[in-house]
């Protein structure tokens, strides 16, 4: 049992850091946030939930294969006190 949570403890830091950290680096260095962090802004704080974390993309185009990014799934949040819903891919 403690190996299954820790295997999904590391899921969600991967999750979290969507792609890596060499890319939210780059993000940065060009003066962006990543997406999470422009959400976090944009949202009322502590609202964001992800129902599908762990949902990779399908697509085989354009090499897509070989990027698996968790993170395609369907989230809710609160923003200006109303809730809203929407894909995040």
């Amino acid at each position: 049992m403690k190996d299954k949570l820790k295997e999904l403890k590391e899921k969600e830091l991967e999750a979290e850091i969507a792609g890596g950290m060499q890319r939210i680096e780059k993000q940065h260095a060009q003066g962006k946030l990543t997406a999470r962090e422009r959400l976090n802004l944009l949202l009322d704080e502590g609202s964001f939930v992800e129902l599908d974390k762990f949902v990779v993309h399908r697509c085989t185009d354009f090499g897509m294969e070989k990027q698996k990014i968790y993170g395609d799934g369907v989230s809710y949040w609160l923003w200006h006190n109303r809730w809203q819903v929407g894909l995040c891919f």
